[in-house]
């Protein structure tokens, strides 16, 4: 046995099924090892796709998705999706191929210090440069990538040292030790949570990596607090229950933050400041907090609690209901926000205007899909649509990267969610800059009998960009580019294209592409003057007495 041979048996101990990535010369002896390996191996089209696979699988399941690639180049393309991992939250372990030990202290082809170019992102990443040590890294890479906050770890292997001869095992894997928030912080909690008149639950992405959707819908449906999601926390509270406000976290003033004018208190649940800035909620940093996490709270001169309940989420909320009392207490102003945030929802049902809006593109969208069905978002002004205007009634429905936020991510992690949920519909939503980022991946899916379906949010420019220069200086520049015909592209590549021609063709193309039994790609002329129209509606808001 190998190095290699090693690596995989301790990578199949881990419980890992696929290792998506693209074979190179430095990784052969691993490539060869995983011929006759339990795992399967995914062959993408571009590194940057692989990455992005195992960061929507880890996010997914809470297990780490595995990538890799060779040296140099290979490893350089990894590293988007690695490092949209580790500030997404998702665990993920990268494996890059390096040239042997012998060659490191000269020039050599392709050479680069992966361990050094990795470490700004990740959480831990070494190089295997003993065959015996590579059971330990392997148990210690993925504790470290699936430990709170989950994120990406880096295992850099010579191509030398992966063809020597090795003994040992995979290593046991070990059961993490829970643990709870104090009777202090509980008793602290409780008493803030009481006095207070107008309450408000901000929930982010840890709520959902806790599984502690029951738990806070109970707390908040008891204590009569009305609860707001960040971008990536979508779901954890069904959106059609009365207390839901929907998601905050776009970079400008809507209905919720209305909400958080009049709170006398925020209780942050999952909440992961890298998602949405307190200085943008909290400016002043006057408005009291009490901290519910796995983790406790980062430092932020606007993010000072008055609580930490460090621990268990779920178990530090039901403790929470036995010990806060709102007995009489009036319902908080934010619930009456609720009819406001609805109806601006609405308003777009009947909506026939064309090229389409944003906003009636995601209401038909929501109404199509079942509750369980998945869509993931790429980045661009597309993504701010999504992020307010696409509801879910289950956590893990919408993903959205709001970490990192690199364009892209879309179509390779739909594909990785397929795997994940073959038997959901999957639809991955990209601009038109996104979708050419990593459409390659297509071909991938194709090929391994994949099927899902890409709507494409097409103004023939970076739109996003275009929305904040349009904001800042009245014009915009640089933006705009030409597309190739989307539907001859998907004809050509085997795939099912469909261009929307008015706004009522809409639902019955969706319905068609979701039908099909190979990728789809829906190209959907946008009106993209929405945005502006938004952010002058945003300027004016004036919240209610």
């Amino acid at each position: 046995m190998n190095t290699a041979e090693l690596l995989v048996k301790c990578l199949e101990n881990e419980g890992v099924e696929y290792i998506f990535g693209l074979p190179g010369e430095e990784n052969l002896q691993v490539l060869e090892a995983l011929r006759t390996s339990s795992i399967q191996f995914i062959t993408t089209r571009h590194e940057q796709g692989a990455a992005f696979m195992a960061d929507v699988y880890g996010r997914l399941t809470g297990r780490a998705g595995v990538c890799l690639s060779t040296l140099g180049p290979g490893a350089t393309n990894l590293m988007t999706g690695v490092a949209d991992a580790n500030l997404d939250g998702a665990p993920l372990v990268a494996i890059t191929g390096q040239v042997g030990t012998d060659r490191m202290h000269i020039e050599s082809h392709q050479y680069l210090d992966l361990v050094a170019m990795f470490n700004p992102v990740t959480k831990w990443n070494t190089q295997i440069v003993r065959p015996s040590n590579t059971p330990e890294i392997v148990r210690r890479a993925f504790k470290c990538a699936q430990t709170e906050k989950p994120g990406a770890v880096h295992i850099d292997l010579p191509e030398n040292i992966a063809a020597m001869a090795a003994q040992g095992s995979p290593l046991k894997r070990d059961s993490l030790e829970i643990s709870f928030a104090s009777p202090r912080s509980l008793e602290q909690a409780a008493e803030a949570i009481s006095r207070a008149t107008n309450p408000l639950i901000l929930v982010g992405n840890g709520a959902i990596r806790a599984n502690a959707s029951q738990a806070l819908t109970q707390f908040a449906t008891e204590l009569n607090i009305p609860v707001a999601n960040t971008f990536m926390g979508k779901g954890v509270i069904r959106y059609t229950h009365p207390l839901a406000l929907w998601t905050v976290g776009l970079q400008q003033r809507d209905y919720i933050s209305c909400g958080f004018d009049r709170t006398d208190l925020v209780i942050a649940i999952g909440y992961d400041l890298i998602e949405f800035s307190p200085k943008k909620w909290n400016p002043q940093g006057d408005i009291p907090i009490v901290h519910i996490g796995v983790m406790p709270a980062e430092i932020d001169s606007s993010y000072i609690p008055i609580s930490e309940l460090v621990g268990d989420i779920s178990d530090s909320l039901n403790k929470l209901l036995r010990h806060a009392d709102r007995q009489g207490k009036p319902d908080p102003y934010a619930v009456g926000l609720r009819s406001q945030i609805r109806a601006d929802y609405e308003q777009y049902a009947q909506d026939d205007h064309f090229p389409i809006r944003p906003q009636k593109l995601i209401y038909d969208l929501r109404h199509i899909l079942e509750s369980e069905d998945i869509v993931i978002s790429d980045v661009g002004a597309h993504k701010m649509w999504m992020a307010r205007h696409y509801h879910c009634e289950r956590p893990n429905t919408c993903l959205i990267s709001n970490g990192f936020a690199a364009m892209g991510i879309a179509i390779p992690g739909a594909l990785a969610a397929k795997l994940v949920h073959p038997d959901r519909h999957v639809v991955a939503v990209t601009g038109d800059g996104g979708f050419m980022m990593n459409m390659q991946e297509l071909e991938t899916a194709l090929r391994i009998g994949v099927a899902f379906t890409t709507i494409i949010f097409n103004d023939g420019g970076y739109g996003l960009i275009e929305w904040k220069q349009q904001q800042h200086y009245g014009a915009a520049s640089f933006i705009k580019f030409g597309n190739p015909d989307f539907v001859g592209l998907a004809q050509s590549m085997g795939l099912k294209g469909y261009r929307i021609e008015s706004t009522a063709d809409l639902i019955p193309t969706l319905k068609t592409a979701l039908a099909q039994a190979v990728p789809t790609i829906i190209d959907c002329p946008i009106d993209y003057q929405e945005n502006l129209m938004f952010s002058h509606k945003s300027e004016e808001l004036s919240c209610a007495t």
